[in-house]
């Protein structure tokens, strides 16, 4: 069992009891009653993951994604939490869709999920939502994600008001003015394939925008998906400074650099997009320094139709839902730049203190959430697309073989997941 909210790394028997954790030790006497599930040797007990960032596109993209299948892909990825991003059709940004949201990841029964609300009316930048009404509806942070905040001035109002009910304001770093209508890492890669590239400096730029302004309001901004060595060094130079900012990267910018994108391959379209090796080892060092806080999958399913485009024409997005520990394990752990622990930390104990969830996530301390992963980092298994659980398939990682497969998946006391046989 290993728990670094507690120092835990030990091997002992764990009892939940009443949907909690009523506690742990070595040789624990199971009440008759209980289920008892026997471990391999090998296999790890963790907190349950938790993912601040992932597109369940319902209402309006059922045919992507809907919050029950999100909610099943979650789970079979070893996340307990997930949040949900408001940029559907319509958006979620009143409090009856922040609710609708809700009632749907409960109906799911499978991974919670918690509602990220519309940060302006109809994520269009230009109106501020009704914020408290939301926060009582049950969205746990704000943002128009999918696009950027383009007014300073709206940005820091939702800095300041935000405060009032300890919530961050989640930033989609992107100065759309440099981004305009690139479609991938402006570099040597983008020239040859005759694409048109977006900036390092269109992320950071907005990146430093909104890490002035969180100092100058003391709001707690988070900062989505890092993808450049420029915006780590705004963020480092930040936190040195005592700004409230946090910040999130994806497996798919810890792995792969914009010469994934070569013959053309929209599965390996995303916004920001895959960027340089430079970048790459950057947010890998940010991550482990704790410069960048945590792993986030960005989970953004398409219809494959939509993906078999034209490339300057495919939507951007990948699915990572199903891969992010197998990745993080490849790409942090086998080479050596995080212990078990230390992935364990910024998939679930870090991201739970990010956003206002119930008390008690992304530990397994006596008395919290009964919400619990399983799995044997030394078993590896092949990427197979066509066994996911989301609807779609859009992953930059199909054919790949990953360490890591989650056995067990538990929610309140109860297993929603299950993965292989246990040992």
């Amino acid at each position: 069992m290993i728990d670094p909210s507690q120092g835990l790394d030990d091997r002992v028997d764990l009892l939940i009891a009443d949907g909690r954790i009523a506690r742990w030790g070595r040789d624990l006497q199971a009440p008759e009653s209980a289920e008892t599930v026997d471990l391999a040797p090998d296999c790890v007990i963790s907190p349950g993951f938790v993912d601040l960032h992932a597109h369940l596109r319902e209402p309006g993209g059922e045919h992507k994604e809907t919050i029950a299948s999100g909610a099943r892909a979650a789970a079979a990825g070893g996340f307990t939490s997930v949040c949900a991003m408001p940029n559907t059709d319509p958006p979620i940004d009143d409090p009856a869709a922040v609710g609708f949201v809700r009632a749907e990841g409960m109906r799911a029964g499978a991974a919670r999920v918690y509602p990220v609300a519309a940060a302006t009316v109809g994520s269009q930048g230009t109106q501020m939502t009704e914020i408290g009404e939301l926060v009582q509806a049950g969205a746990v942070a704000v943002t128009d994600d999918g696009r950027p905040i383009a007014s300073s001035k709206i940005m820091r109002r939702l800095l300041e008001y935000t405060q009032t009910f300890g919530i961050p304001v989640l930033s989609h770093a992107e100065e759309l003015a440099l981004s305009g209508n690139g479609v991938m890492n402006e570099g040597l890669i983008s020239t040859t394939l005759g694409l048109q590239g977006i900036p390092n400096a269109a992320e950071d730029v907005m990146v430093a925008r909104d890490v002035i302004l969180a100092g100058l309001t003391a709001g707690h901004v988070h900062i989505c998906h890092v993808s450049t060595q420029g915006a780590v060094e705004l963020i480092r130079a930040a936190k040195a400074r005592g700004v409230n900012v946090t910040a999130e990267v994806t497996p798919h910018h810890l792995t792969l650099t914009d010469e994934a994108v070569q013959g053309y391959r929209t599965e390996c379209k995303v916004n920001p997009p895959l960027r340089s090796r430079a970048d790459v080892e950057a947010v890998r060092a940010a991550l482990v320094e704790g410069v960048i806080d945590c792993v986030a999958t960005d989970h953004a399913p398409h219809h494959y139709e939509e993906k078999e485009r034209e490339f300057d024409d495919a939507p951007f997005g990948v699915v990572g839902l199903e891969t992010a520990l197998g990745v993080s394990l490849k790409v942090l752990v086998e080479p050596g730049l995080l212990d078990l622990a230390g992935l364990i930390d910024r998939l679930a104990c870090r991201p739970a203190r990010i956003v206002p969830l119930p008390e008690g996530t992304g530990t397994l301390a006596a008395g919290a959430p009964g919400d619990v992963t399983v799995f044997d980092p030394t078993k590896r298994t092949r990427v197979r697309p066509e066994r996911f659980h989301s609807r779609s398939r859009n992953t930059p990682f199909a054919g790949w073989e990953l360490p890591g497969v989650v056995l067990l998946t538990i929610v309140g006391g109860r297993v929603v997941h299950r993965g292989e046989a246990q040992g």
